[in-house]
């Protein structure tokens, strides 16, 4: 082994010590952890209670969804696994999840309650579960979430003297223990709970602050119990007078931190897990072991496997997955949330504290209505009134769906940065699972590129072209809406935008959702975001049928391909009913046609880069209008500068070629030119400033890109742009320009820049050549000298978009 490598191995070992230094205590004292929790209570929080501070740890953030803005629960974004398992959406639903755990904490009836997430596949109810172990893992490191547990050690205390002596006892379990060993509460027993009743509750009298209550509670399990049953007897032979302080001697009894994760803190009961109740609940006997144990008749505790759901839950969480499969078993946790306590056998108790959680598909729905019919009768009516139901539905958000999509195909993480922050969906605030494309990146319009195994064992690099995944996801979304139940005059598209952005424009009217309302039923059907994962792997497994002679354009799945892909697999896919299948194929059309207006927009955009407006020239404009309009020139202080007449009209005409000198008298505006400046331009920023008004609002604090109306005005591109600026381009030749043309100029350069803005040259020359196909249908009727009139009318709605 070189040096080098030794080096670089010593370093990581370095690496692995410090990092399991930091997620440990080290052994205390019984005192010492009084100590601890009279000064940090979280450290002897009931488990309901452990879980709401975990997730209270990692703050709030807002957003918006189905228009409503909410305060969510960063824990839920998975910071402590870099976003791998955030659960996107259904913040309602947790937020009510967390208020379950806040009752339950603060013991006020609802700590009898069973909390029971449901929804169907593909909803994030996995992720749900992920995301809880990966935050409780994080947390239980940190010196603010450390969990602890007692340890015993009875050497010393045998019948026949000293530590090790003849008649030492030991723990283990059978012969050969070494009786020195310590050994750990195998249910992660609450340290308190070696107190007495009386004396746990003077230590949580003693405790500041009641925002975590702690477990006072809890008494011993079994396990432990034997070892200080046995500690006790010994003591009490011996005469001491101090016999608590005897059986919790650090020479016995000490406290240890554990990190919680699956099996230690956290119960986790799969689908797949089997055999009886007792089994899968608390565990089972072990009849070797209490053969060598020998107990004179009775079952000692320390033969007792301890690896049931409840056993390893005991302390934080138990969860129950797909809890239809277990249907058997919920009935029996009935009482567990009431009694906490469990029976290992007829005459052996353990004290729980665990916080249940089921998860399930609808089916469990069916299960538990299968003896309604017979009303009071109905044997489950007692565990439906125990359960709180929180419904997990599919994402109506078009940015949160693509943002899944990219994770289920390529790991994307949604988190991007936990001290990164912007403005989501047009105007809440946001940071980390949110904030990756609040400064305008939109995760449905960026390309992916992937490494894609071939049959002949070659790697080649596949892209998933811009826009791609925004049409899957918008195609999914459309799907979970309620075609006949749509609000207002909206349309599918214009819905899902309203569920994305808050508000749909319609020229100078916005439509909000305060204006209308939502549909119930959205988000529970549809397409799942699995199927849409599933098509596009199949579209990289193979080469598209197309070819060209520079470029590696079969490398390339495009909008139009995904669309497809989902569209033709509706009907062979067993999740769709045949009236599904039907019915979302028929939605496919005003997706094409959204996507492809957006791709036209990329296209047109990067064609006309060099006619962009420089913010500069846009503000002083603004200035110049603003002063124009002021019919007193009085009013105006020294240093106002009088409008420019001039100035105006050479934007108006030149820049922005909206006018012609027939709309003018000299400098003087007509009336088509005063209605532009008054209704587009004052009012649009007269509208922004009222929404974003503020006692710190000020006009020259505005950046003039993010006012919707003057957006549409300043970045407006369309085709009669196109056309003005290039007259003797030929949308027909396209796809293969004569050179020295202005067709193969304009088109070289558009394809640099789409480049520069995320496309491929494979991709850009796709996508190029569908908008151009759709142009040459229409070029011939374009006027690239529109008249002033219409040219102002329409500036509207030209080149607007509601997700920009």
């Amino acid at each position: 082994m070189s040096d080098r490598t030794r080096s670089d191995g010593e370093a990581f070992v370095a690496a692995a010590d410090e990092t399991l230094r930091g997620a440990y205590d080290p052994p205390m004292s019984l005192e010492s952890y009084v100590d601890r929790v009279l000064e940090r209570p979280t450290a002897a929080a009931s488990g309901a209670g452990y879980l709401l501070a975990a997730v209270e740890a990692y703050g709030t953030r807002e957003v918006r969804e189905r228009g409503e803005t909410l305060d969510r629960y960063r824990f839920f974004d998975d910071p402590a696994n870099d976003g791998e398992h955030a659960v996107l959406g259904n913040t309602r639903a947790l937020n009510a999840f967390v208020d379950d755990l806040r009752a339950a904490a603060a013991g006020r009836g609802n700590d009898e309650t069973i909390v029971w997430i449901d929804g169907p596949t593909a909803t994030g109810k996995s992720e749900f579960k992920r995301c809880l172990v990966n935050g409780l893992r994080a947390f239980s490191k940190t010196d603010a979430g450390r969990r602890y547990t007692v340890e015993w050690n009875v050497a010393g205390a045998g019948s026949g003297g000293g530590a090790g002596g003849a008649g030492a006892a030991s723990l283990s379990y059978g012969d050969g223990g070494d009786a020195g060993e310590w050994y750990r509460s195998p249910v992660q027993t609450h340290p308190l709970s070696v107190f007495p009743e009386a004396v746990r509750e003077s230590i949580a009298d003693a405790v500041d602050g009641d925002a975590y209550p702690i477990a006072a509670d809890v008494a011993l399990d079994p396990f432990s119990r034997e070892a200080y049953d046995h500690l006790e007897s010994v003591y009490r032979e011996r005469e001491r007078r101090d016999l608590f302080s005897a059986i919790t001697d650090r020479d016995h009894l000490r406290v240890t931190s554990y990190v919680v994760d699956v099996g230690r803190g956290i119960g986790v009961l799969h689908a797949e897990d089997d055999g009886t109740a007792k089994e899968r609940l608390v565990g089972s006997w072990m009849g070797g072991m209490l053969r060598e144990l020998d107990s004179r008749g009775r079952k000692n505790p320390q033969a007792f496997s301890y690896d049931g759901v409840l056993s390893q839950g005991n302390g934080v969480a138990t969860v129950v997955e797909d809890a239809s499969q277990h249907a058997d078993l919920l009935r029996r946790l009935l009482n567990v949330p009431d009694e906490r306590r469990v029976k290992l056998d007829k005459g052996i108790g353990m004290d729980l504290d665990t916080q249940l959680i089921v998860i399930s598909n609808p089916d469990l729905d069916a299960e538990l209505d299968r003896h309604a019919e017979r009303g009071d009768a109905d044997p489950l009516k007692a565990l439906k009134r125990r359960l709180s139901k929180h419904e997990f539905r599919y994402l109506t958000n078009r940015r949160l769906e693509a943002r899944l999509l990219r994770r289920e195909v390529a790991g994307s993480t949604p988190v991007a940065g936990e001290t990164g922050g912007g403005v989501d969906d047009r105007g809440a605030e946001v940071h980390g699972a949110d904030a990756a494309d609040a400064d305008g990146d939109d995760p449905g319009a960026a390309p992916l590129s992937i490494e894609v195994r071939e049959s002949d064992g070659t790697v080649v690099e596949r892209e998933i072209a811009p826009h791609a995944i925004g049409a899957a996801a918008l195609y999914a979304v459309v799907t979970r809406l309620d075609a006949d139940d749509l609000p207002g005059d909206l349309d599918l598209i214009e819905t899902a935008t309203l569920y994305e952005t808050g508000e749909v424009r319609r020229g100078d009217d916005a439509v909000t959702v305060a204006d209308i309302d939502l549909a119930e039923g959205d988000g529970r059907n549809g397409i799942p975001v699995t199927y849409a994962r599933d098509a596009i792997a199949d579209l990289l497994a193979t080469t598209a049928d197309r070819s060209h002679p520079d470029l590696p354009v079969e490398r390339v799945v495009t909008p139009t391909d995904v669309l497809a892909a989902l569209a033709d697999g509706l009907a062979d896919a067993p999740v769709f009913s045949r009236a599904e299948a039907a019915e979302f194929e028929g939605r496919r059309a005003p997706v094409a046609a959204q996507i492809r207006e957006r791709q036209r927009e990329d296209v047109i955009d990067a064609v006309l880069a060099e006619e962009t407006v420089p913010a500069e020239t846009v503000a002083e404009y603004v200035e110049h209008v603003y002063a124009w309009d002021d019919a007193d020139p009085t009013a105006r202080g020294r240093d106002d500068e009088p409008p420019d007449p001039l100035a105006m009209k050479v934007f108006e005409t030149e820049t922005l070629g909206r006018f012609g000198e027939g709309d003018y008298r000299g400098t003087e505006p007509g009336r088509a030119v005063e209605r532009f400046r008054r209704e587009r331009v004052i009012r649009g920023l007269t509208r922004y400033a009222w929404r974003n008004r503020d006692d710190a609002f000020g006009v020259d604090e505005v950046d003039l890109g993010e006012v919707p109306e003057l957006e549409s005005v300043i970045e407006a591109n369309d085709l009669a742009d196109v056309k003005r600026r290039f007259p003797d381009l030929d949308p027909a030749a396209w796809p293969d320009p004569p050179d020295d043309t202005e067709t193969a100029r304009v088109k070289a350069e558009t394809i640099d820049r789409l480049c520069e803005r995320g496309y491929s040259r494979a991709s850009a020359e796709l996508t190029s050549r569908a908008v151009m196909e759709d142009v040459r249908e229409e070029w011939a009727d374009v006027d690239g000298a529109a008249s002033d009139g219409e040219r102002a009318d329409d500036a509207g709605t030209g080149g607007e978009s509601p997700w920009d």
